[in-house]
């Protein structure tokens, strides 16, 4: 029996939550983890996303929302004391076995031993009788992947809907109105009365079973991860500062995600280059960017440098065609 070992955050804090889990990522080299936690009233933005773009400023300035960045792609979402967050850190192992499946089964089987009707649904979701209760997304940092999602409970949806600005290009549906038609506390649907306390300890259960130890950090890693959370997640710069300069600003939503290119071209070479958007990216797209500047701006060159990638890891089911023709701005 592979041994898990499980962590509490023991804090409430989005930025040292995520610097907890960054921290275990990048230094805890070996071994299984599993981690359970919950942030206050946040909105917690991907990698990729410029913040300004995602919230109503007004809304979560009145209501005392903070707003953080996570290092890993995927869209905006709201958290608050009614949801659950979830990490499974691992070794990455098959390339095969990398599939959003292999992270999402444990939580649908979780939920489906409470008596839900639970099932992984599109490119990222989790889904209880139709309504989406978890997002997913994963970040690969050498040989090991993290895969974090969320777990509505019982969250706020008066919150929910206030703090996010929702792309309406996200809703196929002309009937699907907002996001608090589409998502959905999981203690509605279950059919016994449960706090969320309660839920955590049936979730912990399921996921860990009897082969796990639960353990602590050291007061060094302790103290390393306040210094990660100080420098890093508690910056204006991390979570805002992230807008990118652009004289071309290209932008197409496709069935893996939002891709926007913000684009500087001077004598005729890249100068600037940025991607944006909530594609699942599971490593950084600064890399691509990277090979990309001072290269001629024209087809060939771009569509040689993007094959040189395996593009998945770093725009998730976009395609090659797609981001050319984001670059490009052709239909």
């Amino acid at each position: 029996m592979q041994v898990i070992s499980y962590l509490e955050t023991n804090s409430n804090d989005p930025a040292y939550n995520l610097a907890f889990e960054e921290y275990i990522l990048t230094n805890r080299r070996n071994g299984n983890y599993i981690i359970l936690w919950q942030n206050d009233k946040t909105v917690v933005v991907g990698r990729n996303q410029i913040a300004e773009a995602e919230i109503n400023s007004k809304f979560v300035d009145e209501h005392g929302i903070r707003v953080i960045r996570r290092s890993t792609g995927g869209g905006a979402v709201y958290h608050d004391l009614g949801n659950i967050n979830y990490s499974f850190i691992t070794d990455v192992g098959n390339a095969e076995d990398l599939t959003i499946d292999r992270f999402l089964q444990p939580i649908v089987d979780a939920l489906k031993s409470m008596g839900l009707k639970a099932e992984a649904s599109g490119r990222n979701d989790i889904l209880v009788a139709g309504h989406k209760v978890s997002g997913t997304a994963q970040r690969i940092v050498r040989d090991r992947i993290l895969h974090h999602g969320t777990l509505l409970f019982d969250t706020d949806s008066r919150m929910l809907s206030g703090a996010l600005n929702v792309d309406p290009t996200k809703f196929e549906s002309k009937s699907t109105k907002s996001v608090c038609s589409r998502t959905g506390n999981i203690k509605s649907f279950l059919n016994v009365n449960m706090n969320v306390h309660e839920f955590w300890a049936l979730l912990k259960k399921e996921l860990v079973g009897q082969g796990f130890s639960q353990i602590n950090l050291t007061d060094e890693e302790i103290a390393s991860i306040l210094k990660l959370k100080s420098e890093k997640y508690d910056a204006w710069e991390w979570n805002f500062g992230k807008s990118p300069p652009y004289t071309m600003k290209n932008r197409h939503r496709f069935a893996g995600g939002l891709l926007e290119v913000y684009l500087q071209v001077e004598s005729g070479r890249i100068h600037s280059i940025a991607f944006c958007g909530d594609f699942l990216s599971r490593k950084d797209p600064q890399e691509v960017v990277d090979q990309m500047l001072g290269k001629e701006y024209d087809r060939n060159t771009v569509n040689s440098v993007l094959h040189g990638f395996t593009l998945y890891d770093y725009f998730g089911n976009i395609s090659c065609e797609e981001i050319m023709k984001t670059i490009f701005n052709y239909e």
